[in-house]
């Protein structure tokens, strides 16, 4: 599917005319794309989170005046002492182990740019969950409907 927006979406009128394998077929791979989604969403929540943690630490770093005493961390839970020289020059993550040095506020606007992004591509992409969903489930709800009909008939 190489449209943005989850590729062409599949009518009802057209569900009733598959087979049963093609039905399945279809809420199957409607399943696994919304997990697939779901996946995402709680990838970009994360990235989110920890943005707005940053966002808040180079607020917090501002505050705080040269030759400050502080603890400096390495790691999640490995911290060293350290004292502040120049909280004006900040060095920000851009990704794959990639650093840049930025001033405070360049800093700041990036988070914030960032963040922007990440929660319009999370609007984005409930948008693609949710129509994929109403597809699994009409095709759940179709399924059953022609299961039950060949159901008598087998008897």
């Amino acid at each position: 599917m190489a449209s943005s927006k989850g590729g062409p979406a599949i009518r009802v009128p057209e569900m009733e005319k598959m087979s049963l394998e093609q039905l399945k077929a279809l809420k199957e791979q409607a399943d696994l794309e919304v997990n697939l989604l779901q996946d995402s969403l709680n990838n970009i929540r994360t990235a989110t989170g920890r943005l707005e943690i940053a966002s808040s630490a180079l607020h917090d770093l501002s505050l705080r005046p040269q030759g400050k005493k502080m603890l400096v961390p390495l790691t999640a839970s490995l911290y060293v002492p350290g004292t502040l020289d120049d909280a004006d020059k900040v060095l920000v993550d851009i990704g794959t182990g990639y650093f840049v040095e930025k001033t405070m506020a360049e800093g700041k606007d990036y988070c914030e740019r960032k963040i922007n992004l990440l929660k319009s591509n999370f609007d984005q992409l409930i948008e693609v969950a949710s129509k994929k969903k109403s597809i699994a489930d009409e095709a759940a709800v179709l399924l059953q409907a022609k299961l039950k009909q060949l159901s008598p008939s087998s008897n």
